[in-house]
């Protein structure tokens, strides 16, 4: 069951659940917590043994910390995402994105931020963490699109992902949908586009495995989708465990996606130095992976 609907059966008086939007507002303005946790997303699922608390009082969770700035000259800037805030706008009229916080930066330092250009070549998703590069240039981003687009860029993600994991390689061919509304593997001959993901095994917990995760091709959901579709979904993931059966494990609750863009490593469109950046894990991925470690 879902948290919204958990919400509403216990808002409404027996037989009549409170409306779905009342339920979907609750969470979404903070009030609904899961086992200490804000409960933002109504669609999350409630496991056996966890603890649901709604408290219209409670204090709206404050926003995401707004993206540090890591590397910047004339032509690229790199920031530090943190999970929550979405890499550009994907709606007319969405503020508080990886983009706006760029630009606030340079607001703070009393540049003008509607002067210079901010160019899209890459993203993460809103629910991961970690580095995320912009151009300021038209050579910049003509260049680092074809950098990304042949691969050549490093990559390496740090995730936790439910289970026993061994180190392996997965490869398929990835679809934006796969018959049901969301992206994954086919094997229909001539569709989807190749994905490889490396994956190395850097701690076992007692029920989950931190890995070290490298990108040969950076497909949308690659890691989460791979992951899950080898019965080890990265714990968080909300999307791609709609019809997850984990055999001799339960979803792990979390806070956010244990999934984090730790290095970021490319041959400068410019200048042609090579930069590589580093990333460390998140005070809020420490808590979880240290629950976890529990």
């Amino acid at each position: 069951m879902t948290v919204s609907a958990v919400v509403r059966l216990r808002l409404g008086p027996p037989g009549s659940p409170a409306p779905w939007s009342r339920a979907r507002d609750l969470c979404a303005r903070g009030k609904v917590s899961l086992d200490g946790a804000p409960a933002l997303d109504g669609a999350a699922r409630v496991r056996g043994g966890q603890t649901l608390v709604i408290d219209e009082h409670a204090r709206a969770p404050r926003p995401p910390t707004a993206a540090k700035i890591v590397f910047e000259d004339a032509h690229v800037v790199v920031i530090d995402k943190p999970a929550g805030i979405s890499s550009v706008p994907f709606e007319e009229g969405e503020t508080g994105t990886a983009m706006d916080s760029v630009r606030d930066a340079w607001r703070h330092e009393g540049r003008r931020s509607d002067a210079r250009p901010l160019l899209v070549v890459h993203r993460i998703d809103k629910e991961t963490s970690g580095l995320l590069a912009f151009a300021k240039s038209g050579r910049a981003e003509r260049e680092l699109k074809e950098l990304f687009a042949a691969h050549d860029i490093e990559r390496t993600y740090l995730c936790v992902a439910h289970g026993r994991l061994s180190s392996r390689s997965i490869e398929s061919m990835l679809v934006d949908d796969r018959g049901d509304g969301l992206r994954g593997s086919t094997r229909r001959p001539g569709t989807g586009k190749r994905a490889l993901t490396h994956v190395g095994v850097l701690e076992t917990l007692p029920k989950a495995t931190l890995c070290e995760v490298r990108l040969e091709t950076g497909r949308t959901h690659q890691i989460r989708i791979h992951l899950s579709e080898a019965g080890h979904p990265v714990v968080g993931e909300r999307v791609y465990v709609r019809d997850f059966s984990g055999g001799d494990y339960e979803l792990l609750a979390s806070s956010r996606l244990l999934l984090h863009a730790a290095t970021l490593g490319f041959v400068h469109p410019v200048t042609r130095a090579s930069v590589r950046l580093s990333s460390p894990l998140p005070e809020d991925f420490l808590a979880e992976l240290a629950r976890l470690r529990a």
